[in-house]
């Protein structure tokens, strides 16, 4: 199955490599870079990465979208959310870190369903599109194919859980083993929630 991580300018580093770390160690998972533009991409630590440009999204695929502050830009870009619809649309599997879950919103194919975001910008992420049952209390949440994480951190124990969903708890726990990580196995324990006023 491949992997495909969409970047884009100002992403928040550790929602990307974080997954990446766990998501790479499932058997079969390919990693691809991508981006719209096909351009070298900068987060907004500095860390800069070569991508692919991602035309259509190939069938049996997971496509991951980090947050960060270049979403506050992105989520007025019509251009982008109109391509990102289309590759969320083909994939198999979404998964969405941080306010990562505001892009996909913004997109629709989040409405009716529910998903969660980074607490310390959930009210702005909740005005992207009010038709989302937006979690306030939930380190991430699975919802169909989609699998929205709360900030930054959170998206390693989503990745663990989408991993433990799809290829087995035992491998999860092994992951989690071997990167000496302490996993936090339920979503809906979310102590940042009670700290941002949820």
């Amino acid at each position: 199955m491949n992997l495909f991580c969409l970047l884009f300018d100002d992403y928040e580093t550790l929602d990307l490599m974080g997954p990446v770390e766990f998501l790479a160690r499932a058997p079969g998972i390919n990693l691809n870079f991508v981006s719209f533009n096909g351009k070298a991409i900068k987060s907004k630590q500095g860390f800069e990465i070569k991508t692919k440009k991602l035309v259509t999204l190939p069938n049996n695929s997971i496509l991951l979208v980090p947050g960060g502050q270049g979403t506050r830009i992105l989520v007025k870009d019509n251009e982008f959310i109109s391509h990102l619809k289309e590759c969320v649309l083909a994939s198999n599997f979404c998964l969405s870190v941080c306010t990562g879950s505001a892009l996909l919103a913004c997109t629709g194919v989040l409405d009716g369903l529910k998903a969660t975001s980074n607490k310390k910008s959930f009210e702005w992420v909740k005005q992207c599109r009010d038709a989302v049952k937006w979690q306030s209390h939930a380190r991430w949440v699975k919802d169909g194919k989609f699998y929205t994480a709360s900030g930054v951190a959170a998206g390693m124990d989503m990745a663990l859980g989408f991993i433990s969903d799809h290829f087995g708890k035992e491998l999860a726990q092994n992951i989690a083993n071997e990167t000496e990580y302490n996993w936090q196995k339920s979503a809906k324990i979310d102590k940042f929630a009670k700290i941002y006023g949820y």
